[in-house]
Protein backbone atom coordinates (compact mmCIF):
# COMPACT_ATOMS: atom_id res chain seq x y z
CA UNK A 1 0.00 0.00 0.00
CA UNK A 2 1.31 3.34 -0.87
CA UNK A 3 1.37 6.62 0.71
CA UNK A 4 -1.45 7.74 -0.53
CA UNK A 5 -3.97 4.68 -1.26
CA UNK A 6 -6.15 5.58 1.50
CA UNK A 7 -7.02 9.22 0.90
CA UNK A 8 -8.13 8.54 -2.91
CA UNK A 9 -9.95 5.75 -1.37
CA UNK A 10 -13.62 6.60 -2.07
CA UNK A 11 -16.18 3.87 -1.81
CA UNK A 12 -13.88 3.08 1.69
CA UNK A 13 -15.59 5.63 3.43
CA UNK A 14 -19.09 5.83 2.36
CA UNK A 15 -21.85 3.84 4.22
CA UNK A 16 -22.76 1.48 1.44
CA UNK A 17 -20.06 2.36 -1.47
CA UNK A 18 -19.89 -0.49 -3.09
CA UNK A 19 -23.87 -0.74 -3.14
CA UNK A 20 -23.48 2.49 -5.62
CA UNK A 21 -22.39 1.12 -9.08
CA UNK A 22 -24.98 -1.29 -9.46
CA UNK A 23 -28.00 1.29 -8.35
CA UNK A 24 -26.37 3.52 -11.13
CA UNK A 25 -26.43 1.16 -13.79
CA UNK A 26 -30.01 0.19 -12.87
CA UNK A 27 -31.40 3.84 -12.69
CA UNK A 28 -29.15 4.36 -16.22
CA UNK A 29 -30.87 1.48 -18.35
CA UNK A 30 -33.73 2.20 -17.03
CA UNK A 31 -33.53 5.83 -18.36
CA UNK A 32 -32.53 4.44 -21.28
CA UNK A 33 -35.55 2.47 -22.15
CA UNK A 34 -37.67 5.53 -22.22
CA UNK A 35 -35.48 8.18 -23.46
CA UNK A 36 -35.26 9.69 -26.51
CA UNK A 37 -31.40 9.09 -27.61
CA UNK A 38 -29.07 7.68 -30.31
CA UNK A 39 -26.46 5.00 -28.55
CA UNK A 40 -23.44 4.09 -29.28
CA UNK A 41 -22.27 5.96 -32.28
CA UNK A 42 -18.77 5.66 -32.90
CA UNK A 43 -16.41 8.46 -32.61
CA UNK A 44 -13.19 6.03 -33.36
CA UNK A 45 -11.99 3.09 -33.84
CA UNK A 46 -11.64 0.73 -30.52
CA UNK A 47 -14.92 -0.53 -29.12
CA UNK A 48 -14.91 2.20 -26.08
CA UNK A 49 -14.48 4.72 -28.38
CA UNK A 50 -18.55 5.11 -28.39
CA UNK A 51 -20.81 7.75 -26.74
CA UNK A 52 -24.64 7.68 -26.67
CA UNK A 53 -26.45 11.59 -27.06
CA UNK A 54 -29.76 12.11 -25.13
CA UNK A 55 -32.41 14.67 -26.95
CA UNK A 56 -35.32 16.66 -26.03
CA UNK A 57 -38.43 16.21 -27.10
CA UNK A 58 -38.15 19.93 -28.54
CA UNK A 59 -35.58 21.59 -30.72
CA UNK A 60 -32.22 21.40 -28.35
CA UNK A 61 -31.14 24.58 -26.79
CA UNK A 62 -27.66 23.58 -26.91
CA UNK A 63 -25.42 20.58 -26.32
CA UNK A 64 -23.88 19.22 -22.34
CA UNK A 65 -21.27 16.99 -22.12
CA UNK A 66 -21.30 14.91 -19.27
CA UNK A 67 -17.70 13.15 -18.87
CA UNK A 68 -17.74 9.96 -16.37
CA UNK A 69 -15.09 9.32 -13.67
CA UNK A 70 -13.51 5.62 -12.11
CA UNK A 71 -10.01 7.13 -12.14
CA UNK A 72 -9.71 6.62 -16.05
CA UNK A 73 -9.23 3.01 -14.93
CA UNK A 74 -12.91 1.79 -14.62
CA UNK A 75 -16.64 2.59 -15.30
CA UNK A 76 -18.38 3.57 -18.93
CA UNK A 77 -21.01 5.69 -20.22
CA UNK A 78 -23.77 3.20 -19.48
CA UNK A 79 -23.90 3.68 -15.56
CA UNK A 80 -24.87 7.38 -15.73
CA UNK A 81 -27.05 7.62 -18.50
CA UNK A 82 -29.49 9.07 -16.01
CA UNK A 83 -27.86 11.82 -14.93
CA UNK A 84 -29.39 13.38 -18.38
CA UNK A 85 -32.77 13.73 -17.14
CA UNK A 86 -31.77 17.25 -15.48
CA UNK A 87 -30.61 18.72 -18.44
CA UNK A 88 -33.01 17.40 -20.63
CA UNK A 89 -35.76 18.65 -18.59
CA UNK A 90 -34.94 21.91 -19.68
CA UNK A 91 -34.51 21.23 -23.06
CA UNK A 92 -30.59 20.69 -23.28
CA UNK A 93 -29.20 17.53 -25.19
CA UNK A 94 -26.64 15.44 -23.41
CA UNK A 95 -23.64 13.47 -24.99
CA UNK A 96 -21.70 11.02 -22.88
CA UNK A 97 -18.56 9.09 -23.83
CA UNK A 98 -16.77 6.33 -22.99
CA UNK A 99 -13.42 6.27 -23.73
CA UNK A 100 -10.34 3.56 -23.30
CA UNK A 101 -9.03 3.23 -19.96
CA UNK A 102 -5.30 3.06 -18.63
CA UNK A 103 -3.14 0.80 -18.70
CA UNK A 104 -4.20 0.26 -22.42
CA UNK A 105 -3.76 4.46 -23.02
CA UNK A 106 -2.62 7.32 -20.98
CA UNK A 107 -4.58 9.93 -19.68
CA UNK A 108 -3.63 12.25 -22.48
CA UNK A 109 -4.49 10.34 -24.83
CA UNK A 110 -7.64 9.89 -23.10
CA UNK A 111 -8.18 13.72 -23.18
CA UNK A 112 -7.96 13.61 -27.01
CA UNK A 113 -10.47 10.76 -27.31
CA UNK A 114 -12.99 12.73 -25.78
CA UNK A 115 -11.89 15.77 -27.74
CA UNK A 116 -12.96 13.75 -30.61
CA UNK A 117 -16.15 12.69 -29.12
CA UNK A 118 -17.04 16.14 -28.22
CA UNK A 119 -16.64 16.98 -32.00
CA UNK A 120 -18.65 14.20 -33.36
CA UNK A 121 -21.61 15.26 -30.82
CA UNK A 122 -21.04 18.94 -31.51
CA UNK A 123 -21.28 18.20 -35.36
CA UNK A 124 -24.94 17.17 -34.27
CA UNK A 125 -26.23 18.94 -31.87
CA UNK A 126 -26.04 23.09 -32.98
CA UNK A 127 -25.98 25.30 -30.13
CA UNK A 128 -23.62 26.00 -26.88
CA UNK A 129 -22.05 23.70 -25.49
CA UNK A 130 -21.77 22.94 -21.37
CA UNK A 131 -19.11 20.74 -20.39
CA UNK A 132 -19.19 18.48 -17.19
CA UNK A 133 -17.56 15.66 -15.67
CA UNK A 134 -16.89 13.82 -12.16
CA UNK A 135 -13.64 12.71 -10.43
CA UNK A 136 -11.85 11.62 -13.44
CA UNK A 137 -13.96 13.05 -15.46
CA UNK A 138 -14.18 16.24 -13.88
CA UNK A 139 -10.13 16.63 -14.96
CA UNK A 140 -11.24 15.70 -18.41
CA UNK A 141 -13.60 18.31 -18.82
CA UNK A 142 -11.56 21.20 -17.49
CA UNK A 143 -8.77 19.92 -19.70
CA UNK A 144 -10.94 20.16 -23.07
CA UNK A 145 -10.76 24.07 -22.40
CA UNK A 146 -7.19 24.27 -23.45
CA UNK A 147 -6.98 25.98 -26.89
CA UNK A 148 -4.64 22.52 -27.91
CA UNK A 149 -6.91 21.05 -29.66
CA UNK A 150 -7.61 23.15 -32.47
CA UNK A 151 -11.46 22.17 -32.01
CA UNK A 152 -13.75 25.04 -34.01
CA UNK A 153 -16.24 22.98 -30.71
CA UNK A 154 -13.91 24.87 -28.35
CA UNK A 155 -15.50 28.40 -29.59
CA UNK A 156 -19.24 27.25 -28.54
CA UNK A 157 -17.83 26.50 -24.96
CA UNK A 158 -20.48 28.52 -22.62
CA UNK A 159 -20.29 26.80 -19.17
CA UNK A 160 -17.63 24.55 -17.35
CA UNK A 161 -18.47 22.69 -14.39
CA UNK A 162 -16.15 19.92 -12.80
CA UNK A 163 -17.16 18.33 -9.91
CA UNK A 164 -15.02 16.78 -7.75
CA UNK A 165 -12.12 17.38 -10.20
CA UNK A 166 -8.81 15.33 -9.83
CA UNK A 167 -7.07 18.97 -10.80
CA UNK A 168 -3.46 18.48 -9.74
CA UNK A 169 -2.62 14.31 -10.51
CA UNK A 170 0.71 14.86 -9.24
CA UNK A 171 -0.57 12.85 -6.01
CA UNK A 172 -1.58 10.00 -7.97
CA UNK A 173 1.85 9.26 -8.55
CA UNK A 174 2.25 8.33 -4.63
CA UNK A 175 -0.86 5.76 -5.07
CA UNK A 176 -1.04 2.22 -6.18
CA UNK A 177 -3.20 3.09 -9.27
CA UNK A 178 0.03 5.02 -10.47
CA UNK A 179 1.32 1.13 -11.70
CA UNK A 180 -1.52 1.58 -14.25
CA UNK A 181 -2.06 5.24 -14.58
CA UNK A 182 2.01 5.31 -15.41
CA UNK A 183 2.09 9.01 -14.75
CA UNK A 184 5.27 10.91 -14.93
CA UNK A 185 6.65 14.56 -14.04
CA UNK A 186 5.75 15.43 -17.89
CA UNK A 187 2.54 14.45 -17.99
CA UNK A 188 0.83 15.99 -14.74
CA UNK A 189 2.35 19.15 -16.29
CA UNK A 190 0.45 18.70 -19.22
CA UNK A 191 -2.66 17.05 -17.96
CA UNK A 192 -2.97 18.62 -14.69
CA UNK A 193 -5.97 21.58 -14.73
CA UNK A 194 -3.75 23.49 -12.17
CA UNK A 195 -1.17 23.98 -14.63
CA UNK A 196 -3.37 24.79 -17.52
CA UNK A 197 -4.57 28.30 -18.36
CA UNK A 198 -7.64 30.35 -17.17
CA UNK A 199 -10.53 29.55 -19.31
CA UNK A 200 -12.02 32.67 -20.95
CA UNK A 201 -15.58 31.07 -20.04
CA UNK A 202 -17.57 30.73 -16.91
CA UNK A 203 -16.53 28.09 -14.36
CA UNK A 204 -17.95 26.72 -11.28
CA UNK A 205 -15.58 23.89 -9.09
CA UNK A 206 -18.48 21.67 -7.76
CA UNK A 207 -17.64 19.45 -4.74
CA UNK A 208 -19.34 17.92 -1.68
CA UNK A 209 -18.83 18.91 2.18
CA UNK A 210 -18.67 15.12 2.59
CA UNK A 211 -15.53 13.76 0.74
CA UNK A 212 -12.38 13.16 1.37
CA UNK A 213 -10.31 16.01 2.33
CA UNK A 214 -7.69 15.51 -0.76
CA UNK A 215 -10.90 16.32 -3.23
CA UNK A 216 -12.13 19.08 -0.79
CA UNK A 217 -8.12 20.50 -1.71
CA UNK A 218 -8.36 19.57 -4.99
CA UNK A 219 -11.52 21.57 -5.95
CA UNK A 220 -10.18 24.41 -3.85
CA UNK A 221 -7.21 24.61 -5.71
CA UNK A 222 -8.52 24.39 -9.14
CA UNK A 223 -10.87 27.23 -7.90
CA UNK A 224 -7.98 29.34 -6.62
CA UNK A 225 -5.63 29.11 -9.93
CA UNK A 226 -8.74 29.42 -11.96
CA UNK A 227 -10.15 32.35 -10.07
CA UNK A 228 -13.36 30.78 -10.37
CA UNK A 229 -16.58 30.03 -8.23
CA UNK A 230 -16.28 27.19 -5.79
CA UNK A 231 -19.86 25.24 -4.38
CA UNK A 232 -19.15 23.20 -1.61
CA UNK A 233 -22.99 20.91 -1.71
CA UNK A 234 -23.68 20.68 1.53
CA UNK A 235 -24.27 17.13 2.98
CA UNK A 236 -23.34 15.37 -0.23
CA UNK A 237 -20.12 12.82 -0.49
CA UNK A 238 -17.83 11.91 -3.67
CA UNK A 239 -20.76 9.48 -4.92
CA UNK A 240 -23.99 11.57 -4.02
CA UNK A 241 -22.66 14.87 -5.49
CA UNK A 242 -23.12 14.09 -9.51
CA UNK A 243 -26.47 13.04 -8.49
CA UNK A 244 -28.05 16.19 -8.71
CA UNK A 245 -27.65 16.12 -12.61
CA UNK A 246 -30.65 13.65 -12.52
CA UNK A 247 -33.26 16.31 -11.15
CA UNK A 248 -34.12 19.02 -13.31
CA UNK A 249 -34.45 21.73 -10.03
CA UNK A 250 -30.94 20.10 -8.61
CA UNK A 251 -28.75 23.11 -7.83
CA UNK A 252 -25.94 21.50 -10.09
CA UNK A 253 -27.99 21.18 -12.58
CA UNK A 254 -28.97 25.11 -12.09
CA UNK A 255 -25.24 26.11 -12.28
CA UNK A 256 -24.92 23.98 -15.23
CA UNK A 257 -27.31 25.30 -17.51
CA UNK A 258 -26.87 29.15 -15.97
Amino acid sequence: MMELDDAYANAAHIPGGDAYPEKWAQAAAVFRAQALCELDLPYGETPRQKLDIFHPSRLAKGLVVFIHGGYWLRFDKSYWSHLAAGPLAHGWAVAMPSYDLCPDVGISDIGNEVAAAIALAADRVPGPLRLTGHSAGGQLAARMTARRFGAKWQDRIANVVPISPIADLAPLMRTSMNADLKLDDAEVQSESPIHLPKPDVPVTVWVGSQERPVFLEQADALAKVWHCEKVIAAGEHHFSVVEGLADPEGAVTTALLA
